[in-house]
């Protein structure tokens, strides 16, 4: 009989000794849990990397407003190359991402019209030339009186006429980049050379050799990476927030975690009716020869006043 009560005691006690330890495994999966979420909402409460940014700590990331963007070349340092006269491609050694400096040649072009535009200035500069040698020799006889006022006005009348067809078709092969000093020593040239207006990286290429090009075409783009500009958009709503001459600081996409600076240097002045937006533009300070014109950005700009 005390055998039998002995072992309903051990077994009760053995019971509640399982109970206690079932009760206290919540209270370790609880404390568990509960170090996990802390550690994640540090993680997403963390602002935009702002010690990376700019060296303070994390809390100055309530003194920015945030933004996207791209990466944008300046007007006056991308050009279009645009074809004055038509014509087909004799030539050209294009090549995408290729550096060239102004005054490269960049095709060949053939065209009639080109070689006849050659033809009438020598033309019109020598018949020049002759009229107005007649027009002071006819100058010279009227002031003696041997020759008649409507001859002199006559000669003056066809020089000044040759005269300006010389100009026009001077100021035409100007504009195709021909010294017409050049074509007076060396004569006709059969090709239209196309040379670059700037220096820069070649960009969209849109010929190949035997291609017909119209006016107005465009051959090539050249990008200078001088100067890169950030074009954000921002919303009626920050306007108050922002002002010209704020830090920028902003990430490539692509580029990782690294972060450029740049300088508020424009805000537009007209809001989009749709989606209440317009844009504004910063000078990037700190380079990089990876830059890309289109590439996307994200971006923070110190708040006015901070």
């Amino acid at each position: 009989m005390k055998h039998t009560i002995l072992c309903v005691i051990a077994i009760l006690t053995s019971c509640n000794s399982t109970t206690n330890t079932k009760q206290e495994m919540p209270t370790s999966v609880t404390a568990d849990s509960a170090t996990v979420i802390s550690s994640d909402s540090t993680a997403y409460s963390q602002p935009y990397d702002s010690t990376s940014i700019d060296g303070t700590t994390a809390a100055t990331a309530i003194n920015k407003v945030s933004f996207n963007g791209t990466l944008i070349i300046p007007p006056q340092n991308f050009a279009s190359v645009t074809m004055l006269m038509g014509g087909i491609i004799r030539s050209t050694n294009l090549l995408p991402g290729s550096y060239v400096k102004k005054g490269t040649l960049l095709a060949t072009l053939d065209n009639l019209d080109f070689i006849s535009l050659q033809q009438t200035f020598l033309e019109s500069h020598a018949q020049t030339e002759y009229l107005k040698s007649e027009y002071n020799r006819q100058l010279v006889l009227s002031k003696e009186e041997v020759a008649s006022v409507k001859k002199l006005e006559q000669s003056k009348a066809d020089y000044l006429s040759m005269k300006s067809k010389m100009e026009a078709a001077e100021a035409q092969l100007s504009l195709l980049g021909i010294s017409t000093q050049s074509l007076l020593k060396n004569g006709i040239t059969p090709a239209l050379e196309i040379k670059a207006p700037v220096n820069g990286y070649i960009g969209k290429v849109k010929v190949n050799v035997g291609k017909y090009l119209n006016e107005g075409d465009i051959l090539c783009e050249i990008i200078n990476k001088q100067e890169t500009l950030l074009r954000l958009t921002t919303y009626e709503k920050d306007l108050k927030d922002i002002s010209l001459g704020a830090k920028v600081w902003f990430r490539v996409n692509g580029m990782g975690t690294k972060t450029f600076e740049a300088k508020l240097i424009s805000i537009g002045q007209e809001v989009d009716e749709t989606s209440r937006s317009l844009e504004v533009f910063a000078k990037v300070i700190s380079e990089d020869v990876n830059f890309r014109p289109g590439m996307y950005v994200t971006a923070q700009i110190e708040k006015d006043g901070m």
